[in-house]
């Protein structure tokens, strides 16, 4: 048994292996706008994890519901409790790919679509979304805005609050990823 871990150990130094085309960012950073009548509502968190495939194109991530932090606390109880249900829906993820092709070698700064499922509250959604992705000195950092209806997600709004609240929110993303 020992043998055979020192082999597989040996053989994944030693050849190229698809996984040193995965690229990390552990600290992506999304953040949210909903422009409301009462009060704009707004939160941001750097704890989402996204990984990169440059030889696939195929790009994830993984946001922790609680790490979106709000101005105001009472606002930050209410989107866990009320609205995400955090407790039971404590992620959402995106899994999807960028279509065109890129040569990551090269500096530069590229637009591109990227389409894929995100899956929020425990509903999946299909999105395309334009994005940019800058190639800088071995670095590369990926940028997206793309709005998401609330109720497309199984989101409800309780009655009382309906008119207070936008159904449509500006979501922003940025990463930049490293080889691990």
């Amino acid at each position: 048994m020992k043998t055979v871990f020192v082999w597989f150990f040996v053989m994944f130094l030693c050849f190229p292996t698809k996984a040193q085309d995965i690229l990390i960012d552990r600290a992506s950073r999304i953040s949210f706008f909903s422009e409301a009548p009462l009060e704009d509502i707004s939160a941001v968190t750097q704890k989402a994890t996204s990984a990169l495939d440059t030889n696939t194109r195929e790009i994830a991530f993984k946001v922790p519901i609680k790490s979106f932090e709000f101005r105001k606390q009472l606002m930050q109880e209410h989107f866990n409790e009320n609205y995400m249900e955090s407790a039971k829906f404590p992620y959402a993820t995106f899994g999807g790919r960028i279509k065109e092709p890129l040569d990551w070698s090269q500096d530069g700064t590229y637009r591109v679509t990227v389409s894929g499922n995100l899956e929020i509250h425990g509903v999946k959604k299909f999105y395309t979304t334009d994005a940019t992705i800058e190639v800088k000195g071995g670095l590369i950092a990926a940028h997206a805005k793309f709005n998401v209806k609330v109720a497309d997600h199984g989101i409800k709004i309780p009655r009382i609050v309906v008119k207070n609240i936008a159904e449509i929110v500006d979501v922003e993303i940025t990463s930049t990823y490293q080889k691990q």
